[in-house]
């Protein structure tokens, strides 16, 4: 199991941030894809059509989200992403840090959160 935790800033304030990561229309509009999400802790949400799923765990609106993704039937330890957002010059720093994930998924999990994820995130923003 392997840990990742890198920042990424975004042009816009952590508030739209936060509503572009927990709004279905919204992550509809980032991803292109159909999203089932919720802010209400325990609950389950699924992105990017299916291939990412899990349970929400936290939040503090504005400023945080914790969320469990699911690997398969891996059991071994929770797979918990933290995303924190924090006030920056040029808008929103993110700190993503996902803990737990499995060895074999880490390369692919590392290069959707930069190239996929993040870079969907971006590029809405800047089109706003």
């Amino acid at each position: 199991m392997k840990d990742y935790k890198k920042y990424f800033i975004l042009p816009a304030a952590p508030e739209a941030v936060y509503l572009a990561l927990t709004t279905p229309h919204t992550i509809r509009l980032w991803t292109g894809e159909p999203a089932e999400m919720s802010t209400e802790p325990g609950s389950e949400f699924s992105l990017f059509d299916g291939s990412i799923e899990g349970r929400n765990l936290e939040f503090d609106p504005g400023k945080k989200i914790v969320q469990e993704w699911y690997f398969g039937d891996e059991a071994e330890a929770a797979s918990i992403v933290t995303i924190k957002l924090h006030e920056h010059k040029e808008g929103t720093s993110v700190e993503l840090r996902h803990t737990n994930i499995p060895d074999e998924a880490y390369e692919d999990m590392v290069e959707g959160w930069n190239e996929v994820y993040f870079e969907a995130l971006q590029e809405f923003f800047e089109e706003e």
